[in-house]
């Protein structure tokens, strides 16, 4: 009997035969629900889903990039790298952490193409030069970044992009761009392109947008950068544990002062928070450990387009950098003022929220499934 192709089994299948357990898969799921900024409610669609999905065949092209994205991924913790490689998808092709190099490497692309037209689905970090550059400036196997994108995306399902560089072209397109380098959506034009932008990208972002693609079928809602609304959906700012020195006016002046001590907003010190959209304030890194702006440094911006040349890193944004120290406590002011409508607004949305929520157990999704 013929051994079943990897992609052919559920993921609920798959699952089995590494021991999981219907518990610990009813806990992944719920802990998606709460990754994908779902209800909890939807959890036990979300297993219904999973337990029938089958694994998507996954190529990850890399091109012009640092490894970074790559690096961000083996920090995912919900799941895991190992769940995710050897239980939700299938990674067939990625230079770094696949085994096979040279001809065997390309043939393991060039095979899950064929054996999955139309479903498999591609993940590219880093920018490319573009089809008028030099093609000699980045290649794979002596083929083009170019050359390979457009062939391996031709039959694919969708397009992740993941990293600044792959989705706004990053530091290989900063100014004067010596390479050319374009991003994904540049070249793109036929297939549903996902942007997961970045330097690096968030592990759990990269992981929740493969998990609602099992899920439901089809890519998350995006933003007007084709980022998904629910990871990029508010600004650094709003979810920012600082905010409420920001709405008092207290603002640290350097880096070692009073204010730096006591954890004030560091707009001042060119926090990119108020123009800047991911998750970084509730997901955090390294297993939620910390973030930047914890760490006591700035936002850089590095999700937003063409944030190399967005000017200083340290140059405070929002106010001009020669304004008075009146004028910024004037901003402060009204911040707070417009600061404490929009508290207020939340503290009674979560009040509602808490008043109707539902929470979902292990215990109830077991008996309802």
């Amino acid at each position: 009997m013929a051994a079943r192709n990897p992609t052919d089994k559920t993921l609920g299948e798959s699952l089995r035969e590494r021991g999981v357990s219907r518990r610990g898969f009813l806990k992944f799921c719920a802990a998606t629900a709460s990754m994908m900024a779902l209800p909890p409610s939807m959890a036990p669609a979300i297993a219904a889903a999973l337990e029938q999905a089958k694994r998507p065949s996954v190529i990850w092209l890399s091109f012009q990039e640092c490894t970074g994205c790559t690096e961000s991924l083996t920090r995912s913790h919900a799941p895991t790298l190992e769940d995710l490689i050897l239980d939700v998808i299938s990674l067939d092709y990625h230079h770094t952490l696949q085994a096979a190099a040279g001809d065997a490497a390309e043939h393991a692309r060039e095979q899950a193409m064929a054996a999955n037209p139309g479903e498999y689905l591609v993940i590219v970090d880093g920018s490319i030069p573009g089809p008028d550059s030099n093609p000699g400036y980045s290649t794979v196997a002596g083929h083009s970044n170019y050359a390979m994108l457009m062939e391996t995306v031709e039959n694919a399902a969708a397009v992740i992009a993941v990293g600044t560089c792959a989705t706004f072209g990053g530091l290989p397109g900063a100014n004067p761009n010596p390479t050319g380098a374009m991003s994904v959506m540049d070249l793109v034009k036929d297939k549903p392109v996902i942007n997961v932008s970045g330097c690096p990208p968030i592990p759990m972002v990269i992981t929740g947008v493969i998990a609602h693609y099992l899920t439901f079928g089809r890519l998350p809602e995006l933003d007007a950068y084709n980022r998904p609304m629910a990871f990029f959906g508010q600004s650094i700012h709003d979810r920012c544990y600082r905010r409420p020195f920001y709405d008092k006016g207290l603002f640290a002046k350097t880096f070692d002062d009073e204010g730096a001590r006591l954890g004030w907003c560091l707009y001042e010190l060119g926090c990119k928070g108020p123009t800047t959209y991911n998750a970084c304030a509730t997901m955090r890194w390294n297993d939620g450990t910390s973030w930047p702006v914890e760490a006591g440094h700035p936002c850089l911006g590095c999700s937003e387009p063409r944030f190399w040349d967005a000017g200083g890193f340290y140059n405070t944004v929002s106010v001009p950098t020669s304004a008075s120290g009146v004028n910024v406590l004037a901003a402060g002011a009204a911040g707070a003022i417009v600061g404490g409508a929009v508290a207020a607004l939340a503290k009674k949305q979560t009040k509602t929220a808490v008043a109707h929520r539902q929470p979902v157990t292990v215990e109830e999704l077991e008996a309802k499934l």
